[in-house]
């Protein structure tokens, strides 16, 4: 992990499926934290010319006739071998942990900085991108209501999927804090608040 001091905590934030580290996101901008999400930045990427064109040589058919990629069709078929995985993930990591260094830069260079810049990562520890941050955070929920938030979002493969990624008891013993996030919005928000206080007091 960076030991580096810096005025802006780096802080990568993870979770499971419907553990809620996406409302954790949005609730730590709100209380003051400039956030970034690896999903978006990798929806972004599939609009790039060359990663288009990779992702057309490899899985042709993941590649709708308006030349967008199907990001359902890709998932299955890359997620089908461990090759097909790796191919993928070495495609778009490097080109996401670019972006956020980039991000991590224009943040410095504010005149007002952000109390901390939170990166949303679900495979934090998976892709080694912990190693970047400051501290990482994992926030974790029981099984019963990660079900039924992950259900309620449509994610009907939240066992196959989960399956790819470190367990949460895994995740919560890497991270350097852990948010339980088994009570209300209010609840989770207060403790959001609490661990903002610890990292930029």
């Amino acid at each position: 992990m960076n030991q580096r001091p810096d005025p802006v905590p780096f802080v990568g934030l993870t979770g499971g499926f419907g553990a809620g580290k996406s409302t954790a996101l949005g609730l730590l901008e709100r209380a003051g934290a400039a956030v970034l999400s690896t999903d978006r930045i990798v929806h972004q990427l599939y609009e790039d010319d060359d990663v288009v064109s990779a992702v057309r040589a490899r899985f042709g058919d993941a590649i709708e006739r308006d030349g967008v990629v199907d990001r359902g069709e890709l998932a299955r078929r890359a997620f089908e071998t461990s090759d097909g995985r790796a191919w993928l993930e070495a495609l778009l990591w490097p080109r996401v942990a670019e972006r956020m260094s980039v991000w991590r830069s224009e943040l410095a260079g504010r005149a007002d900085p952000p109390r901390a810049a939170v990166v949303e990562v679900p495979l934090l520890f998976e892709s080694g991108m912990d190693d970047v941050f400051d501290v990482t955070v994992a926030v974790v929920a029981s099984e019963e209501l990660r079900a039924a938030r992950a259900g309620a979002r449509g994610h009907e493969a939240l066992e196959e999927r989960s399956a790819r990624q470190l367990t949460q008891k895994e995740k919560a013993h890497r991270a350097t804090y852990v948010i339980v996030n088994d009570g209300t919005v209010e609840e989770l928000e207060s403790k959001l608040s609490s661990l903002l206080e610890k990292l930029s007091p």
